[in-house]
């Protein structure tokens, strides 16, 4: 089973898709939560998430999969990817009720067009994946449903079991498609993201407190804003645990640093959810781990 899985998981990767252990035999992944993070290894300067920790490495995979029969989870943003959870209905009792991929069909022709040959799997209650990818530089969000009833999306901030995994409700197969096509245009219309609203050049308020802690985190909303896409979340995380140094010294008040850096990482392309979450873990980490400012 685990050699399976292995195989699984490099399947993936090979493809380009970023995987993550999930517990054996669920849909859970296998990572420690924020509340028990050591922060030790990866998560030394505050929390890892799975979808950062996600890897296309085959050592690492191997290093991962080779300690247990971990199913295997892809992390749809960093994999370029968007895929359709085409799912079954609820009410077993009424068979008559469209699914997922009834409805999925019914846009499809109702655009004028055939369902996507596109790298499809089997999920373990019935329903069905259907992979995409997403066009460069646009970030698409999960949704529910957004494109039609039982059809949600997978892309940042979400993840799909991959194929060869095993849950005790079935087994996720491939069954069509070799590899996942082009999101077509009529769905990247639906899906299309809010655009952002303009973001003024930072402007820091005028508070009580260092000169210099003012200036470092001047100088770290500026790295934020300017992260590339795949390092955005970890840029955040780096610069707001170093300027957390200033706020433990009582030279900077937190929530100046907080609105600061939620600023600069929504200026980014992040989400004020992710924002909020990895500042707030990245301060802490801080404030636990700051040396005495005669020590620093």
């Amino acid at each position: 089973m685990t050699g399976d899985l292995i195989t699984a998981a490099l399947n993936a990767a090979a493809h380009g898709w970023h995987v993550f252990p999930l517990r054996p035999g669920t849909k859970r992944p296998a990572l420690h939560g924020e509340s028990v993070c050591p922060r030790t290894g990866a998560c030394e300067h505050g929390h890892v998430k799975w979808e950062q920790r996600a890897t296309t490495d085959p050592d690492r995979i191997h290093a991962a999969w080779s300690t247990g029969p971990f199913n295997v989870g892809i992390a749809t943003g960093p994999s370029g990817l968007v895929v359709l959870d085409l799912d079954m209905p609820k009410d077993k009792s009424n068979a008559d009720a469209p699914d997922g991929a009834a409805t999925f069909g019914a846009l499809c022709e109702r655009a004028g067009h055939a369902v996507p040959d596109t790298y499809r799997v089997r999920t373990a209650s019935g329903g069905t994946h259907l992979y995409f990818t997403a066009p460069d530089g646009v970030r698409y969000a999960n949704t529910a449903g957004t494109i039609g009833e039982l059809i949600d999306t997978r892309a940042w901030g979400g993840y799909v079991v991959a194929a060869g995994s095993t849950t005790p409700a079935g087994a996720y197969e491939a069954v069509s498609g070799s590899v996942a096509l082009p999101l077509p245009e009529w769905m990247q219309t639906i899906l299309k993201p809010a655009p952002r609203p303009s973001v003024a050049p930072l402007r820091l308020p005028a508070v009580d407190g260092s000169r210099a802690a003012l200036a470092a985190l001047d100088a770290e909303c500026a790295i934020v804003a300017a992260a590339p896409e795949s390092q955005r979340n970890t840029t955040l995380n780096r610069s707001a645990f170093k300027v957390g140094r200033f706020v433990a010294w009582g030279d900077l008040p937190r929530h100046v640093a907080e609105e600061a850096f939620q600023g600069a990482g929504e200026a980014s392309g992040l989400t004020p959810a992710e924002c909020r979450t990895t500042i707030r873990s990245a301060l802490d980490s801080s404030a636990r781990t700051v040396r005495p400012r005669e020590a620093a």
